[in-house]
């Protein structure tokens, strides 16, 4: 039988602090959100290897980013209690708990409503009933809410989100994986104005959102 909070302990001694995770409330809130309520039912025991794991319900292809990645990018937001948080490609809901747990308000956005409801489900039982969970296509975001302050994206991109970095407020900010294979790279968008600045952070990998494929060309 795995012991859970020792699992955890683990996973912010070994995997974060390790890889440059040195945010203190990030590192609580890792340490005492269940990553093991937000897999699905029999791979509890899976749940703090470092390894994407599939979380996907239905058609959906989902992953739960390893732990490494994933809080160097919420450290990258720079999250403080009160403002308002976009998590695209929620899955079950574990980022968009452990941003709830910084203080955060969270919409959580999912394209499919088996997985969305799931997400709530998950974000209910480990008491993070707070999260607003959406159903919809990833690439639109949530409009309705929009002026973010920040926008987390689980998974990597092709290109730039350009829909989604207009809804970021002013001095908001957008992370995610770019690119594919050995190229991917863990960056960083912030807004001024009418203005994106773009900057690159780490070396990273994630599993590909085919809502964020680069689209075909056209071949003469």
């Amino acid at each position: 039988m795995v012991d859970f909070s020792q699992a955890r302990r683990t996973m912010v001694d070994s995997q974060l602090r390790t890889f440059d995770v040195n945010d203190i409330p990030l590192l609580d809130a890792m340490g005492i959100v269940p990553r093991e309520r937000f897999v699905p039912s029999g791979r509890e025991e899976l749940a703090y290897i470092d390894q994407d794991i599939p979380v996907g319900e239905g058609g959906e292809k989902r992953f739960m980013m390893t732990p490494m990645v994933l809080a160097r990018l919420i450290q990258a937001l720079e999250i403080e209690p009160g403002v308002k948080v976009l998590d695209v490609a929620c899955g079950r809901g574990y980022a968009s708990a452990v941003l709830c747990e910084l203080g955060a308000k969270v919409t959580a956005l999912e394209s499919d409503e088996v997985l969305a409801a799931a997400a709530r489900q998950s974000l209910e039982g480990a008491g993070f009933g707070s999260v607003t969970v959406k159903a919809g296509p990833l690439e639109k975001g949530s409009p309705e809410e929009g002026g973010y302050n920040a926008i987390l994206i689980n998974g990597a991109v092709d290109e730039r989100p350009d829909t989604l970095l207009q809804q970021l407020a002013d001095l908001g900010r957008l992370v995610c994986v770019k690119g594919r294979g050995r190229s991917a790279r863990a960056m960083i968008y912030v807004r001024s104005g009418n203005a994106f600045s773009e900057r690159s952070l780490f070396d990273a990998a994630a599993p590909s959102l085919a809502a964020f494929a680069a689209k075909p060309g056209f071949v003469f």
